[in-house]
């Protein structure tokens, strides 16, 4: 067709201007003329070869199939997922009946036009060994995760997720069990969402994010992990927007901590004071509930900027309780760049608890009363060292210092107990990437106060 095409154009060309009496510069002219409408002609031939192949994927999809395909399809998946991104993006798509077969689709793709259901999951086994107490090293399968996604309509979806830690789960052992989060969305248009049930609060950048392939180093950093405790998750009713100018606004009312459940006689509130507190959505105290806000800016190719708070009171009203007017705050402030190869990060959090002094007062005597402050902060850059197929190095820096217990209220003379210094820990590692989906890790971890806890980790994890 383009020879046919061609030869007419020339033959027209010769017609018009016969070579014995034409300029030299007309010639060039119209040469360059012809040359012009052949590059016309050939993107008006690749435009309909990819309409037509449309209309024949459109027919594939429709007819009908003679099993359906229960194969899971993946998509890529970025790692390190953004921060602040959808709570639950799956990426292994299985059609439902109602769907035509052959047809798959990411959750985070355009609104799909038919109810299908997403199944996601990930998982990490660690091992971490002291290096001045080998007897202590131990080998667990951290935490496996199975979620779903279901869309009732192109707006209405459900979003569940199921976890288990540390491999087994009974009453002789230490291993749990838990509805990680389970809620029900709807998008109103302009970029407006709203959601009810029990979903995790944008705090931080691993909150959300919080997937093995989405950080770096075998455990969760400190910060997000004692001062934020990851993965934190609340029942209650949250609204969300992105604008055009790439600011995501967040803000919700929903349950909040417990001070009730603090245990004074055990160091649980030592490694984490809000992770001892939280609720979990069991069984939830809300006599006294709570309000979260979260902005996020990505205005800049690369660049994440946020912010988020969350506060309540949580005595609940209880009857002879000493602290039924303290109130729980939880503040963060954190950035994220990505330039060329690096993926530079920072976060600050911090924490406070009102109106303790009548409380640590009952807790006389013992070890952990409970802190009026806490706080922390982290700064980690990571490069992109070598790629080869499928395979992707990522070497890391991380300096973490953190206090779960930075001053407490004031107490009566030989009652109180001291603050300690902060801790101050150092990790330096990598991740190797295999595919999109698959991680290996392994990072050297220093204290500077408790050098006990000076280890080797390793370990793999998997997420799609």
């Amino acid at each position: 067709m383009k020879k046919t095409l061609l030869a007419q154009a020339l033959l027209c060309s010769l017609a018009i201007a016969p070579a014995a009496h034409a300029d030299e510069a007309a010639l060039i002219k119209r040469i360059d003329a012809l040359a012009a409408e052949l590059e016309r002609v050939k993107a008006e031939l690749a435009a309909t070869k990819q309409k037509t192949e449309a209309v024949e994927q459109r027919q594939q999809a429709a007819a009908p199939a003679a099993a359906p395909s229960t194969t899971p399809a993946l998509a890529a998946q970025p790692v390190p997922v953004p921060p602040g991104a959808s709570q639950a993006a799956p990426t292994a798509v299985v059609t439902s009946p109602a769907s035509p077969a052959g047809s798959t689709y990411a959750a985070t793709d355009s609104a799909p036009q038919r109810p299908q259901t997403v199944f996601s999951a990930y998982g990490e086994i660690n091992y971490n060994r002291p290096t001045r107490n080998a007897s202590e090293a131990q080998a667990d399968v951290r935490r496996t995760v199975l979620g779903f996604e279901h869309r009732f309509d192109e707006r209405t979806k459900v979003v569940a997720e199921l976890e288990w830690e540390h491999a087994i789960a009974s009453a002789s052992d230490q291993g749990e069990a838990a509805v990680e989060q389970v809620y029900v969305e709807r998008e109103f248009g302009l970029g407006l969402r709203g959601k009810a049930g029990l979903f995790l609060v944008p705090a931080g950048l691993l909150n959300q994010n919080h997937e093995p392939t989405a950080y770096y180093g075998v455990e969760r950093n400190f910060v997000e992990t004692a001062i934020i405790p990851t993965t934190w998750r609340e029942a209650g009713v949250g609204v969300s927007r992105t604008l055009d100018n790439g600011l995501t606004l967040e803000g919700g009312l929903t349950t909040g901590f417990d001070l009730n459940k603090w245990d004074s006689t055990s160091n649980e509130g030592r490694e984490s004071p809000l992770g001892s507190i939280h609720q979990e959505g069991q069984l939830a105290r809300a006599r006294n509930l709570a309000v979260y806000g979260a902005a996020n800016w990505r205005g800049v190719p690369g660049l994440l900027v946020g912010g988020s708070v969350f506060t309540g009171t949580a005595g609940h009203a209880t009857a002879g309780f000493a602290a039924n007017n303290a109130r729980v705050t939880l503040w963060d402030l954190h950035a994220r760049y990505n330039p060329g190869r690096w993926d530079l990060s920072a976060l600050y959090a911090r924490g406070t608890i009102s109106d303790t002094e009548a409380l640590n007062l009952t807790f006389a005597g013992n070890p952990t009363p409970v802190p009026s402050s806490f706080y922390g902060w982290y700064g980690q850059a990571a490069y992109r060292l070598w790629q080869h197929g499928d395979y992707t190095l990522f070497p890391f820096a991380r300096y973490e210092r953190f206090n779960t217990a930075k001053t407490y209220a004031a107490m009566p003379a030989g009652l109180g107990v001291a603050t300690l210094p902060d801790e101050r820990v150092v990790t330096v590692g990598a991740n190797l990437r295999i595919g999109d989906g698959v991680v290996l890790k392994a990072d050297y971890q220093k204290f500077a106060e408790d050098k006990s806890r000076d280890r080797v980790d390793l370990g793999v994890g998997f997420s799609f």
